[in-house]
């Protein structure tokens, strides 16, 4: 909140709406704040948290200039400061999401390649069927990454835009210099201006929170795959084995599953949190009450939630330990008659994944 006030004082000045002397003041000011947050906290009943803090914010502007401290927040309104704070919050957060699901896939894509050729049974509705390539396996994870990364990529960029609309949304303090402004304030902030203020509409910030459930539940369902890989029973592959990971505090001999129980824990948290957001979208006119409050906590908790999965499975996979032995055994036993060596088309399948994700994952691909 405080670099969106330096940078609407700059902007402003920049087009004569601060005298430059005040707004190189404030924008000194804005980058040194320091605020108190309990304080904040208690304040913030008036509805929003931009409001206490705008006002520690002019008086530590007041203590080096009364005059530039007029000049605090001029034209802009509280959902703006606070919306473009989560934007500014949102932007890295996604980027890091997107960092580990190019980790995951990258894990998924080595397993892929490497076991084109390692015939696995594959089990629909939990029943042995037909072998398959565990690599096959992979790079049905594999494709599923692809579109994930890409989309939460692609939502991101949508909603990590400046909000600037004013008192009422069309920019009333800002005369006839209202676009300007908001160009210069956006480059300044390396955001995307929306000429059309989105105060109540949520749309973006919906599409995001669902994408980012989305890579939850992709890193969910290779979570779960691996969880069943691993029960003894079945024996074909399983985490690596790692100080004070999977233990029991009362069974020593267990090997439990727990980054793909972290994953599956993401994944099922994710769902009711983007619907939060889809509820969401159905504000009162130009600006909503008990909507838009709520949407900084939901998608940090989906924003957490993304990269917790990605980052489990990412480590269950990069470790993963293949059992090819057990694989062989189990399709003796479970399809004794099948053929290993006729995987049908799998081998294009798993180059045509490896494709997806390199497309997914090219330089210029994220915006």
């Amino acid at each position: 909140m405080a670099r969106f006030e330096g940078a609407l004082a700059r902007a402003s000045a920049r087009h004569g709406l601060v005298p430059a002397a005040h707004a190189e003041i404030i924008s000194r000011v804005c980058e040194s704040a320091r605020f108190d947050s309990a304080a904040l906290a208690r304040e913030g009943r008036a509805g929003t948290l931009t409001i206490p803090l705008v006002r520690q914010l002019t008086a530590q502007v007041a203590a080096v200039s009364k005059e530039a401290a007029t000049h605090v927040h001029a034209g802009a309104t509280s959902q703006d400061v606070i919306d473009t704070a989560v934007v500014l919050c949102l932007k890295p957060a996604c980027a890091r999401v997107g960092e580990l699901v190019a980790r995951l896939g990258n894990a998924a894509a080595g397993l892929a390649r490497k076991h084109a050729q390692t015939p696995t049974a594959a089990r629909t509705l939990l029943q042995p069927a037909l072998p398959v390539p565990f690599g096959w396996k992979a790079a049905v994870w594999l494709s599923m990454l692809a579109r994930s990364l890409a989309g939460m990529r692609r939502a991101a960029g949508e909603a990590c835009v400046l909000q600037l609309g004013g008192a009422s949304g069309t920019l009333p303090g800002f005369g006839d210099r209202g676009e300007k402004v908001m160009v210069a304030l956006a480059q300044d902030l390396g955001l995307p201006p929306s000429f059309v203020p989105w105060h109540s509409a949520r749309d973006r910030f919906a599409r995001l929170g669902a994408e980012l459930a989305i890579v939850a539940g992709a890193s969910g369902k290779i979570g779960r795959d691996v969880a069943l890989l691993m029960q003894l029973e079945v024996g074909e592959a399983s985490e690596g084995a790692a100080e004070g990971r999977g233990g029991s505090s009362s069974m020593p001999h267990k090997r439990n599953p727990a980054l793909s129980m972290a994953a599956l824990e993401a994944a099922q948290r994710a769902p009711g949190l983007a619907a939060t957001l889809l509820v969401q979208l159905t504000p009162e006119h130009e600006r909503g009450l008990g909507q838009w409050q709520s949407q900084w906590f939901t998608l940090r908790e989906l924003a957490c939630s993304a990269a917790s999965g990605a980052a489990a499975m990412a480590e269950a996979l990069e470790g993963l330990e293949v059992n090819e032995k057990a694989m062989h055994e189990n399709l003796e036993a479970l399809l004794p008659h099948q053929a290993r060596d006729s995987f049908g088309a799998a081998g294009a399948m798993i180059e045509a994944a490896l494709r997806e994700w390199a497309a997914a994952t090219s330089p210029g691909t994220a915006p």
